[in-house]
């Protein structure tokens, strides 16, 4: 199932706060604050090495151990996840603004506008996405710039075809075209009318855009084309402590568990009630 596809799932309104919806929302509420307060609380440098304290389990001094170069997992973890949440966060608000008003302008237009923009999405999307962040990547292997504009430039057709799809559904609508008969300017129709109708559309596809930045992320951190140790990256930690793994196999779960309550968090938030 594509984000796309994905997308169509009707998102559950904020007056139906299913079970799920609500843990889920818990769990990336305390995600994010361990993420944007633990790097303040924990005043161990992530980097910082103490041979004398490798693979150390758990305990007063490290409170999650330390890996195989003594570093505290607390602080690593921590570095992680801000680092994980805040450019899967980035990247997603960069593909949704172009897709979103690009796929306003094509519904709204329609014409040569809409066909110039889909052959233009259907170029980008015969290339696979995977290959294009990996050609940028290419240029400067463990940089934030190209894996943040490969990730972005792969992500934002994805909102560009929902918005087109289901906006062009929208304006179709009777009140929509007797607004416009009556005179209203676009920015007004598009504002007042037709963005609140897309909106739990684009909510959810931005939760599955989210965990596929975070997935991605950390897999191309794992076989060592996205970011690079020393940098706290979760999936580069997994790698690191991969050799590990029997004398400290908690160390290795933790980036991982890590990961996994990330993009649970996101599935559950969006997720409607079944009927």
């Amino acid at each position: 199932m594509s984000i796309a596809d994905a997308a169509l799932i009707p998102l559950a309104s904020h007056r139906d706060l299913t079970p799920a919806r609500l843990c889920g929302l818990g769990l990336l509420a305390l995600l994010a604050l361990f993420a944007l307060l633990g790097p303040l609380l924990v005043s161990v440098d992530p980097t910082e090495q103490d041979f004398a304290a490798s693979l150390a389990p758990p305990s007063s001094d490290y409170l999650l151990g330390a890996d195989h170069y003594g570093r505290s997992m607390l602080a690593r973890l921590a570095y992680g996840a801000r680092l994980s949440f805040g450019l899967a966060l980035l990247t997603v608000a960069t593909a949704a603004v172009p897709g979103i008003l690009l796929g306003l302008l094509a519904a709204w237009r329609g014409g040569l506008v809409e066909r110039a923009l889909e052959l233009f999405a259907t170029v980008l999307l015969a290339l696979p996405g995977l290959l294009l962040v990996l050609i940028l990547l290419a240029f400067s292997p463990g940089a934030f710039g190209p894996l943040y504009l490969g990730l972005a430039l792969t992500l934002w057709i994805e909102f560009y075809r929902v918005t087109r799809a289901t906006a062009a559904t929208v304006l179709k609508q009777p009140h929509i075209e007797a607004a416009r008969l009556l005179g209203f300017r676009a920015p007004y129709l598009l504002r007042s009318l037709v963005l609140p109708e897309l909106r739990p559309i684009l909510t959810t596809l931005a939760a599955f855009a989210m965990s596929t930045a975070i997935i991605a992320i950390s897999t191309l951190s794992a076989i060592s084309v996205g970011l690079r140790p020393p940098t706290p990256e979760l999936g580069a930690m997994i790698v690191e402590l991969l050799p590990y793994y029997a004398e400290a196999p908690l160390h290795v779960l933790m980036p991982g568990v890590l990961i996994f309550l990330l993009v649970l968090g996101l599935q559950l938030a969006t997720r409607s009630e079944s009927r």
